[in-house]
């Protein structure tokens, strides 16, 4: 029988591409977003509405945590608005939280599950002028820890991803001055691919890991070296 697979942000960026190389390995997908064309519409700040989600959907496998916004840019903390910083972490952190919460159980019943979660390097490091951005990255990668330690004798796997820069419609907004900063900051001199990112969660969503939980690994052309 094969996997069940869910990513959340499915429809676009790295989480379309995370999809189609789950589904290039013969697992069945289900893609949670608010596009109107995705399996599943669904807010993932909305925990009644994840929750009734993950009832339709039964039980799964893996949870790819893909949904996310970059929130405000190019403005120092204190000129962001109180409404802007709870926006950026309700998707990005409390989405999370959500799916996590949604999903983990099933996967400990049944004794096997993979959760990947789309941090970021921002939340390691800090991007200037993009607080919001980099404290709820932070907030996945301490999440992911904490899960990865509670799950860890459970056969289900936490672990979490921290991408730099890379070509996805997220970035579509972004000023170039900000561009250029992280551009800069990358040793490859070059922007990443979502198909990079998608091998690696492919990888951190199959048998082939086993001893690795509550764990972030870098996808950064050599920005992040911690």
């Amino acid at each position: 029988m094969p996997r069940k697979a869910v990513v959340t942000g499915g429809m676009s960026g790295l989480g379309a591409e995370c999809a189609r190389r789950l589904a290039a390995d013969g697992i069945e997908v289900v893609r949670l977003d608010l596009s109107g064309d995705a399996d599943v519409v669904v807010d993932v700040t909305d925990h009644e509405a994840v929750d009734a989600a993950a009832s339709r959907i039964g039980a799964v496998d893996i949870l790819v945590n893909s949904a996310g916004i970059v929130g405000p840019t190019d403005r120092p903390l204190w000129e962001v608005e109180p409404a802007e910083w709870q926006k950026t972490m309700a998707v990005n952190a409390t989405g999370v939280f959500n799916a996590c919460r949604a999903f983990a159980p099933g996967m400990r019943e049944r004794g096997w599950g993979r959760i990947v979660n789309i941090a970021s390097v921002a939340g390691k490091e800090g991007n200037p002028f993009m607080s919001p951005y980099s404290a709820s990255k932070a907030a996945v990668i301490g999440l992911t820890k904490s899960l990865g330690k509670e799950l860890a004798t459970d056969g289900v796997l936490v672990n979490a991803i921290a991408p730099a820069l890379f070509a996805t419609p997220m970035n579509d907004d972004e000023s170039e001055e900000s561009l250029e900063y992280m551009l800069s900051m990358i040793p490859m001199h070059r922007v990443g691919q979502p198909a990079e990112v998608a091998e690696l969660v492919a990888w951190l969503a199959s048998d082939r890991v086993s001893f690795s939980t509550g764990a972030v690994y870098d996808i950064s052309g050599g920005r992040a070296t911690y």
